[in-house]
Formats: C-alpha cells, structure tokens, sequence
C-alpha cells in the first residue's frame, strides 16, 4: 500500500492530484438513490473511482463538517465569493474509511441535508444505499425511475 504523506496544510486540490497520480480507482458496488423532490425522478450517486481511493487511502479528503460550513456560507443572501476556502487545505484530513464510512461521507457531502437527515421520515423512504445490480439494467425511462413503495424502511 502507498505511504500517504503528511498533507496537513497542503492544498486539496495538490492531495487530489497526488492520489490521482498515486493511487489505484477503486469501484464502489453501491449506489445511493435519493428523491429531492416528489415532480422529479429519483437521482443516482455513484462514486467516483479516485474519490473512493482517497477516502479508503486516509489523510486526504478534509471532513465532512468542512463543506457544510462553505455551503452555509453560499447560503447567505449577500454570496459572492468564498471567504474561508482556507478549511478546504488547512483542516486536518480524515484517516482512512471504510467503503460504508466514505458512502456515508459521500452522502452528507453531497445529498441535501433535508433528505439524509429524514431519508425515513414521511410515507415513504426519499433515500435508499444498494448496490448497482439493484438497478434497472438500462437507463431507459431514466427520468421516471422512483424509489419503490414496496421498500421497508
């Protein structure tokens, strides 16, 4: 396995070209699916390959509460520009994860807060984790796929 330097302080995307460069992709089996909106089809995460190698590898990616506070600032009425892109390089990175602690980091990096924090609140789930032999073998009527009612939360 590839030593992982000391990247405390580097700029993430000098650590993203350092894994690209360094590192084997790695091809998650799971997928997310995740309904944002009751008028749209449902959405699909996948993880990238070189993303899932920085997260399995450690000492990378920054931590998840690091975007967050970027996307509270994007939030603001008055966004222009970010002002703190300094946590992105500065904050210490996450050690190495699992492939279920890198699918559960991707989804609260990535799947609005108001689907993963209540994935199971409501009539049905607006969020389900499986793997890519669960989906449809086709991306044909891609734009009306919905997440089963038959799915037990």
């Amino acid at each position: 396995m590839t030593q992982t330097p000391d990247f405390q302080g580097t700029h993430l995307w000098e650590r993203l070209c350092w894994a690209k460069d360094s590192l084997e992709g790695v091809q998650s089996d799971y997928v997310v699916v995740f309904e944002n909106s009751v008028d749209k089809p449902a959405s699909v995460m996948i993880p990238d390959p070189n993303w899932m190698a920085c997260a399995l590898q450690g000492g990378i990616l920054p931590p998840v509460w690091v975007y967050w506070e970027l996307a509270k600032d994007e939030a603001q009425p008055d966004f222009k520009q970010h002002t703190r892109g300094y946590l992105l390089h500065e904050t210490e990175p996450m050690g190495a994860m699992t492939e279920e602690e890198a699918i559960e980091y991707l989804i609260q990096k990535d799947v609005p807060q108001s689907v993963w924090q209540s994935w199971d609140e409501g009539n049905r789930p607006k969020m389900v984790i499986c793997r890519k032999k669960q989906l449809p073998t086709t991306r044909e009527w891609r734009n009306a796929w919905r997440i089963s009612d038959e799915l037990a939360a």
